[in-house]
């Protein structure tokens, strides 16, 4: 799931960027400067509307951002399905989800809006950046590779093209069967290729060792607390390499994903985390890894750090 964040549909576009880098000396961060269509009157608007809270001006909105309870919300809908935060997760990329995400992942374009378009745009190029990342280290074939949170496979089939031998998995059912159909048509029958294995399996539940394990865009459905202990369980099922991509928290991602959660709508299922790059930083160190290399991506309504961890030699 990437992290998206809608202030309106007139919002100017902002161009998408996506590199690679070695790590180097911490430098000042940039500031991003967030541009609004011009707002229409507020005769013309009703008190609920998204455009209305915009033209209360900074500080109302602020206050409105401060009063909203997410976390009820978030609540009631893991009552309603009489689960925890996993199985919100699992609901969610079962139903409603799926049919959203399988869209965002796929090639169609009918039916799929400007930021589903945006946000595969970003998707993608992290996928792009992460097997750049593994082929830089040598040829991928005959290297095994967990895809930890496969989705519908746009990381584990071109990774198989490469001849890796993968095993993926998801929480989602729906996932791994449309990931399977995809490398079913895709690959099956190449020769010279290893068809993924693919799983329904939670992260919690993966054992096993492979050269390397990757997980993108999975630990925004983990708080910070259970994001550190998911982060060393992972490092506990690779022997060279360790690539992960979160959504980074900044001051400015935050303040736009709690503004986005007053407008959830009704696919804004589940809870979305940032996470500080020091602190998946941090909790690799604790097990012994170290960053090698680091990327980023962002588009409009996408932003995702990439991080290429070794053991500590």
């Amino acid at each position: 799931m990437a992290f998206a964040a809608v202030l309106s549909s007139g919002s100017r576009a902002r161009t998408s960027s996506s590199n690679l880098q070695t790590p180097t000396p911490r430098r000042r961060p940039t500031t991003k400067t967030l541009a609004l269509p011009p707002l229409p009157l507020a005769a013309d608007l009703s008190l609920d509307s998204p455009a209305a809270i915009a033209v209360l001006g900074s500080a109302a909105l602020a206050a409105a951002v401060s009063l909203t309870d997410p976390e009820r919300r978030r609540q009631q809908q893991a009552q309603e399905i009489g689960g925890t935060d996993k199985e919100v997760v699992r609901e969610y990329f079962n139903t409603t989800g799926f049919d959203r995400w399988k869209k965002i992942y796929g090639d169609a374009t009918e039916g799929v809006n400007k930021v589903q378009l945006d946000i595969r745009l970003g998707h993608s190029k992290t996928v792009e950046n992460a097997i750049q990342m593994l082929k830089d280290g040598g040829p991928l074939s005959g290297v095994s590779v967990c895809d930890a949170g496969c989705g519908t496979g746009s990381l584990a089939i071109p990774l198989a093209r490469e001849g890796a031998i993968v095993s993926a998995n998801d929480i989602s059912a729906a996932m791994v069967a449309e990931a399977r159909r995809q490398a079913d048509e895709a690959i099956s029958g190449v020769e010279g290729l290893t068809f993924p294995k693919f799983e329904v399996m939670d992260l919690e539940g993966l054992e096993g060792k492979y050269h390397t394990v990757v997980c993108l865009d999975v630990l925004i459905h983990y708080p910070q607390e259970k994001a550190e202990g998911m982060i060393a369980h992972l490092a506990s099922l690779a022997e060279e390499r360790l690539v992960l991509s979160f959504a980074p928290k900044t001051l400015y991602y935050s303040f736009l994903k709690r503004l986005g959660e007053l407008f959830p709508g009704p696919s804004k299922a589940t809870r979305a985390y940032l996470h500080a790059e020091s602190d998946v930083e941090r909790a690799l160190e604790k097990v012994g890894w170290r960053v090698r290399r680091r990327g980023f991506t962002s588009t409009q309504f996408y932003f995702a750090k990439l991080v290429e961890a070794v053991p500590v030699a």
